[in-house]
């Protein structure tokens, strides 16, 4: 019986030591390789500690989009400006058409150079694009004629064909149009947003999201302006797309947050912002698949639709859509979490228990008995009762070395 006592105090002192030191170390970020890392969810990966850093680079990049908008604008497409639009297939009986022919002839029938000209898909179905100026129906019938004479552009069944040349007149109120419900559909968008987050998380997780999509539109907005991207109505309805993306991580993320600081105040084994840090290395790689998953269909989009069958709509959305989902799943870690963490840590709850674990950590050489008394507290009251309503033996709390020989 003896010997059976001495194991049991001698297991259950190693345990509380085993604790003692592991919260002791819970500071420390493990040591593996960066893949085991990534794929674990080991918490290696400090991002909350660095926080400042990424509000640091966040604030450059909002700094450089903001300053490009302001100062070189956009470039809006036809259906935002007005105009007309010709456009006809680029293989004729005269050869292929060039961009430098079609404006040359443009410029002798009109008077003046076109806005744009463009080729638009390859090989056979690859078609020429004329963009201008509102231009009158006597001008419009001149320059058909003159594209025809000059090119001969062939129609379905083969044979050169008049027919095969298109125009079309776009009212700028048309572009405005689709804007603005677009914009409204933004703002519900948003709202709905807040009242989901605000009542399945809490405020500060609803403030945090919300910079966090207004991050991604400023830097995709910024990027458009910096690059010179077409700004297209389909670029609007893909700003959309992309803002439920970028929610949808965050909120992955937010949620493992929850899990982790339930009942942190509870607890001195982490803080807060540690408990934080290791919910977005827990979901880091869930966030990382979900974009290279939706990033691949993107760019089949962009490779089967635009360089083989040349439409111009889907470029624009599948442009806005990749470049969305790169700044969506860079906001959600490295911004919407390192945010909430700091708005939580202004509060005085967040506060006391931080200091509490830090003390903790301080005084980790206290006695074993003091680790082991913590660590029977933090049990939840219900693993104290079996069952039947019987209550469990508590663990046995182990002796100090008396100096004496037990017998």
């Amino acid at each position: 019986m003896t010997e059976n006592t001495n194991e049991l105090d001698t297991a259950v002192g190693t345990d509380v030591e085993s604790a003692a030191i592991e919260e002791a170390g819970s500071a420390e970020m493990p040591h593996h390789g960066f893949f085991t890392r990534l794929y674990t969810g080991t918490g290696a990966f400090d991002i909350i500690g660095k926080r400042k850093l990424w509000f640091a680079i966040t604030a450059l990049i909002v700094a450089i989009a903001a300053a490009s908008i302001l100062l070189r604008g956009f470039t809006f497409g036809i259906d935002f400006q007005g105009g007309t639009k010709v456009s006809f297939p680029r293989a004729g009986a005269t050869g292929e058409a060039s961009v430098s022919q079609v404006q040359e002839t443009f410029t002798q029938v009109i008077g003046k150079a076109p806005e744009a000209v463009v080729v638009v898909g390859n090989g056979a179905g690859a078609t020429v694009q004329i963009r201008s100026e509102t231009l009158t129906n006597e001008q419009t019938n001149k320059l058909r004629e003159a594209l025809f004479a000059k090119f001969q552009p062939e129609g379905n069944d083969g044979k050169p064909s008049k027919q095969a040349i298109s125009d079309s007149a776009v009212s700028e109120t048309w572009g405005g149009q689709i804007t603005k419900k677009a914009l409204i559909a933004l703002v519900v968008f948003l709202v709905l947003v807040t009242i989901y987050i605000t009542i399945r998380y809490e405020k500060f997780m609803a403030i945090a999201a919300l910079l966090s999509l207004g991050l991604d539109m400023i830097t995709v907005a910024g990027i458009y302006s910096l690059v010179g991207f077409e700004v297209t109505p389909a670029t609007v309805i893909g700003l959309l797309t992309i803002l439920g993306f970028s929610l949808y991580d965050t909120v992955i993320v937010f949620d493992k947050v929850e899990e982790n600081t339930h009942g942190f105040e509870h607890t001195t084994r982490r803080t807060f912002a540690e408990q934080a840090n290791l919910a977005i290395n827990q979901t880091i790689m869930r966030s990382i698949n979900t974009s290279l998953i939706s990033i691949m269909p993107i760019l089949s989009l962009m490779v089967v639709a635009v360089w083989l069958l040349g439409v111009g709509t889907l470029k624009d959305l599948a442009l806005v859509q990749l470049v969305g989902v790169i700044v969506g799943t860079y906001s959600s870690i490295f911004f919407a979490t390192p945010l909430l963490v700091s708005l939580r840590e202004r509060t005085e709850k967040v506060r006391t228990h931080t200091r509490r674990v830090l003390n903790r950590r301080k005084g980790i050489a206290a006695p074993a008995e003091a680790a082991a008394d913590e660590a029977l507290a933090e049990e939840p009251a219900a693993a104290l009762a079996a069952p039947g309503g019987e209550s469990v033996a508590r663990p046995v709390r182990p002796r100090r070395p008396s100096g004496k020989h037990e017998r």
